[in-house]
């Protein structure tokens, strides 16, 4: 069996830790202490230097020079924009409602697609997977279930031709024929692939359930053996 790893990378970066705060600040005290001057310091000394000379009388006044908006008009005027400004929330409407079916949640975390499948007489969550066919590479099994569970519209980027893990467990001994000489048991590779854009179509969808869930969330939907497997090629987010 081929199963897809699809994963939807973080669109914001995550919140800095204390350490990183602090490793921020002094690299940009570092970069302000060693850079040379911007074009609007230059100015505004330029300017601060003209004002003192008029002061004592020593420079001719020009009136046009006067009506321009001055370096100091400009540093005001763009505080008081900042000032303004409110920064959007981390936290969307899909967080709030805590609505496992919507990207837009946990913007700064990995998330993970599950979906719902029926495994001998139970149904069970897991990546989307399925039997290969005769042919068929196992990437290219990998590229048609995804179409055939989760439709069309979606887009991804496979990261390669080669499984990045591999998942092994036995039927349960009522599903397997003592008389004829068949599987005991399967083998799922597992394809990592990126989610590039697209949504899970639900009208050729041939499961009940899906849900994009971080890591933290996938030990509560897995088996602790599937879990362990699979924990194995995906990159630690702390």
């Amino acid at each position: 069996m081929s199963a897809v790893c699809l994963e939807r990378k973080p669109v914001l970066s995550g919140e800095l830790n204390e350490i990183e705060r602090k490793f921020s600040r002094m690299l940009a005290d570092i970069e302000l202490e060693n850079s040379h001057k911007s074009d609007h310091e230059v100015r505004y000394e330029t300017e601060t230097l003209q004002a003192e000379l008029l002061k004592s009388k020593s420079l001719d006044l020009d009136i046009e020079q006067t009506l321009q908006q001055t370096a100091q008009d400009f540093e005001d005027a763009a505080v008081d924009e900042y000032n303004k400004f409110v920064f959007e929330s981390r936290i969307t409407e899909a967080d709030k409602a805590n609505d496992l079916q919507n990207l837009e949640r946990k913007l700064d975390r990995h998330l993970l697609l599950l979906v719902q499948q029926k495994q001998w007489d139970q149904k069970i969550w897991a990546l989307p997977q399925g039997l290969q066919k005769d042919g068929e590479t196992m990437l290219q099994t990998a590229e048609r279930v995804l179409r055939e569970k989760c439709g069309d519209d979606l887009t991804v980027q496979f990261y390669g031709n080669a499984p990045c893990g591999v998942y092994k467990y036995k039927y349960p001994k009522m599903f397997v024929s003592r008389e004829e000489e068949g599987p005991v048991g399967a083998k799922v590779f597992f394809f990592k692939a990126q989610y590039i854009a697209g949504y899970v179509d639900h009208n050729k969808l041939k499961l009940q359930e899906f849900k994009w869930l971080g890591r933290e969330e996938l030990m509560s939907s897995l088996s602790q053996e599937y879990y362990r497997n699979i924990s194995q090629f995906l990159i630690d987010e702390e």
